[in-house]
């Protein structure tokens, strides 16, 4: 059964933060909110956590993870970023945007598109994330929580822990945070090409 936590999405609880990244410390599973919808996470070394995401989103090894990261210094530790990818991503972050780059040896390499190397890297502006992140030290291994045979992610809280409750280990209630997803860009060569278009404006890309 997992626990289920209220948190402020304006000044979140520490005592609940800190409870939720001990849960992520063990090889726990969370739901958590992004600044566009509710996302699944697990600590990025940790290959049980990660097989069991797979399970609840009946994804293959060709699937494009994503690191979210708390700020510009951490994504340059995970990823290689030209000069152009830079300015994209100093102008586009913190926001509802997936940008998709080579990865440094700093990645698992589990969690690597198996014949491009490449991570999906975000910064999100969401409070609860971010705060996790700050207590965590680390980025959170991350994918959207949408379920096998849907094309959006789930919204509620109740819900996701109504429907996810013998799967996961915590689902954070942070309230409404959108139900469309990122936008994905790829910047692998320097040059932004749209994937997906979502949440994040296209503007400036």
């Amino acid at each position: 059964m997992s626990q289920f936590f209220q948190i402020h999405p304006e000044n979140p609880q520490k005592r609940l933060i800190k409870q939720a990244v001990e849960i992520i410390n063990r090889g726990g599973v969370i739901v958590y909110p992004t600044d566009s919808a509710y996302a699944l996470g697990c600590h990025l070394g940790d290959k049980s956590a990660l097989e069991k995401i797979k399970r609840i989103r009946q994804l293959d090894d060709k699937h494009n993870f994503t690191l979210v990261c708390r700020d510009l210094s951490e994504i340059g530790t995970y990823a290689k970023v030209g000069n152009q990818s830079y300015r994209i991503l100093k102008s586009h972050t913190p926001g509802a945007y997936t940008f998709i780059l080579k990865a440094t040896s700093e990645v698992p390499r589990r969690l690597l598109h198996p014949k491009r190397r490449t991570i999906g890297l975000r910064i999100p502006e969401n409070e609860i994330a971010l705060e996790l992140m700050r207590e965590l030290g680390e980025p959170i291994m991350s994918t959207s929580l949408i379920l096998p045979g849907e094309t959006d992610p789930m919204m509620d809280p109740y819900e996701i822990r109504e429907v996810l409750q013998h799967q996961v280990d915590l689902v954070i209630d942070g309230g409404y945070c959108g139900m469309e997803p990122t936008t994905v860009v790829n910047l692998v060569d320097d040059t932004p090409e749209i994937i997906r278009e979502g949440a994040g404006s296209l503007a400036g890309l």
